[in-house]
């Protein structure tokens, strides 16, 4: 009786231990990005994140990032705990490297542990962060560049009931590109809304104002956002005919921030012009 019950529990334990090495299965909201596929091995997912918009800062040299902008991944995978042996960091991120040659892209940078690549394909400029761990986890940062929808819109309506209330407006919708003072196309319905205001009312005179994040030295952002308010005039002017006159440029760098500049998020709402009345 003894031995029976003895021989029970040892294939009760035998079967416990057998389920605490099943295979791992994906996370089932997540999936493989469809540009790459997963090391093999059994490598499973342990967890995703997808967002329509967002931004990352991706290495692009030693002690220096690039913020992009677009739709985001994140897929974060794990070996098999019955895997008899696991990859190298190294390994990992090679395979990754190749894998972004073969389709003619580049790899921006690498060190260990972290790869930046970066391919444009179909049109569509994409960005891939490889992050490895000696552990054999991985995971991929993926964002297709892209300008975001603008969902809040900027009107003359609430562009002038913002000066008449704060004295001051941010403009949603004008946007530039990373380090540059060039008005973006997408910007004209934002500009053309700035004239309409301007247009109603012939008495009124505004400072246009750019503003920027902490990112780089002060010398330069203050020489971006002055390079910026000026394009947001120059495009009043001669796109619109509003009379140079009643318009000032005026940059202010990283001076007046309205959200942490240690975020992303936060440094997305200090890139901004705004309009103050004069």
């Amino acid at each position: 009786m003894k031995k029976s019950f003895a021989l029970i529990l040892s294939l009760l334990m035998i079967g416990i231990a057998s389920a605490g090495f099943a295979q791992q299965k994906d996370d089932p909201k997540c999936q493989d990005h469809p540009m790459f596929s997963r090391m093999p091995g059994g490598y499973w997912i342990r967890s995703c994140e997808e967002k329509d918009f967002d931004a990352f800062a991706f290495t692009i040299a030693k002690g220096k990032t690039e913020s992009i902008e677009g739709h985001l991944w994140k897929i974060h995978y794990y070996p098999q705990a019955t895997a008899k042996s696991k990859p190298s960091e190294l390994q990992i991120q090679r395979n990754y490297e190749e894998a972004i040659k073969a389709i003619g892209g580049t790899v921006v940078y690498s060190e260990k542990g972290r790869s930046t690549l970066k391919v444009v394909k179909d049109g569509k400029e994409i960005w891939t962060q490889v992050t490895a761990e000696f552990t054999g986890k991985y995971s991929l940062t993926i964002l297709q560049k892209e300008a975001m929808v603008q969902d809040i819109k900027a009107t003359a309506e609430l562009l002038g009931k913002g000066l008449k209330t704060e004295g001051h407006i941010a403009v949603e919708g004008i946007y530039f590109d990373t380090a540059k003072a060039d008005l973006k196309p997408e910007s004209a319905a934002a500009v053309a809304e700035i004239a309409k205001l301007l247009k109603a009312d012939m008495s009124l005179k505004v400072f246009v104002v750019g503003h920027t994040d902490s990112v780089g030295s002060v010398e330069s952002n203050l020489t971006l956002s002055q390079n910026r308010a000026q394009s947001v005039l120059q495009a009043l002017v001669k796109d619109h005919g509003i009379d140079a006159g009643r318009l000032k440029a005026f940059g202010c760098g990283p001076y007046a921030p309205v959200a942490t500049n240690d975020t992303e998020e936060g440094r997305a709402k200090n890139r901004r012009v705004e309009l103050v009345k004069q």
